[in-house]
């Protein structure tokens, strides 16, 4: 294992005042204390060189999901000064989630899939999008040099110069299929979310890595974002009432940096309840959001942040092109 320092030291977050250090690191990063609380890690450490705070991070073990016959150990709420700094933490979290008889680290990762996790790892040429997670460009080095190696890659793709797909063939799908789709009602944001929350932990359950959440901070996820949603751009399908699926949109109001007209729709979320599954209703829902996408004054739709080997990626292939990659680590322990 790799020693910090001379005059660095990797202590335990076990006090408030140690908390309120590891959330607010200046030049780092800061974490909401809060959402730190809920997403409960079973240990939390900070490298301090000389007193400051040059590195940070969480550990999960006790309740992470199951990766065949592996143990999984958790690294997250990540952020580091250096590379050098990088180096002893990583060592130590590694050595610390052995102890933890955990095979396998995961990283980076905040507990769960459901809150933010891998490294951007491919930028391209376009401007960050709203809600997409960013890094400095180094730190996917700062894994690798430590012997951990992709496990997972995920990407995001662009649709540009939208134009719409014929309105009367996807209402003959619809009809077809027995389904209906609406937008969401802002006037029952709650219990909306709820219908959305009910869908996703059905249709995710068996996604890479999948551990549940609980309703409450995804209702508190959800309410963050509530401001800047359009209502008719985030999509519920029913099927003779019963919630069927959805489809969840946000314009990218990181263009308004720019000194840009906000004419790019964020795609963040396909998702199909099971019992709906192999009817094609994810196809239909994407290609309502390419129809109404367009006369709401957008242009060009990204496809987020999507698992490369998710099934929902075929149907974003016909319309996008792939301009930004991501990827999550992992590392053998034993």
């Amino acid at each position: 294992m790799v020693a910090p320092s001379a005059g660095s030291e990797i202590v335990a977050v076990t006090t408030p005042a140690e908390q309120e250090r590891f959330c607010s690191l200046p030049g780092l990063g800061s974490l909401d204390a809060a959402a730190v609380l809920r997403h409960a890690p079973d240990s939390q450490w900070l490298l301090l060189d000389r007193g400051s705070v040059a590195a940070r991070c969480s550990l999960w073990y006790r309740a992470t999901p199951s990766y065949g016959a592996e143990r999984l150990g958790f690294i997250g709420h990540y952020a580091t000064r250096d590379e050098p700094t990088s180096r002893a933490l990583l060592a130590y979290a590694c050595e610390e989630l052995r102890r933890q008889e955990c095979a396998l680290a995961v990283a980076p990762i905040d507990g769960n899939t459901w809150r933010r996790y891998r490294l951007l790892t491919e930028r391209g040429s376009r401007p960050m999008f709203f809600l997409e997670p960013d890094n400095p460009d180094d730190w996917p080095s700062h894994f690798t040099s430590q012997g951990f190696a992709a496990l997972a890659h995920y990407y995001s793709s662009i649709a540009e110069n939208v134009t719409a797909p014929s309105n009367e063939d996807v209402a003959v799908d619809l009809a077809s299929q027995g389904f209906t789709i609406r937008p969401l009602d802002l006037a029952r944001f709650s219990d909306e979310m709820h219908k959305i929350f009910e869908i996703s932990v059905s249709a995710f359950a068996h996604n890479f890595l999948y551990s549940p959440i609980r309703e409450e901070e995804f209702l508190s996820q959800y309410a963050a974002i509530r401001p800047y949603l359009t209502p008719d751009l985030v999509l519920i399908a029913e099927w003779q009432g019963e919630p069927a699926g959805f489809a969840f949109a946000v314009p990218d109001l990181f263009q308004l940096q720019h000194g840009e007209p906000v004419n790019t729709l964020v795609f963040k979320t396909l998702a199909v309840h099971p019992r709906f599954s192999r009817r094609g209703l994810g196809g239909l829902l994407v290609r309502r959001m390419h129809q109404l996408a367009p006369a709401h004054g957008f242009r060009n739709i990204i496809h987020a942040l999507m698992y490369e080997k998710n099934p929902s990626t075929r149907i974003s292939a016909h319309y996008a092109s792939v301009f930004r990659r991501y990827a999550l680590y992992a590392k053998a322990l034993k």
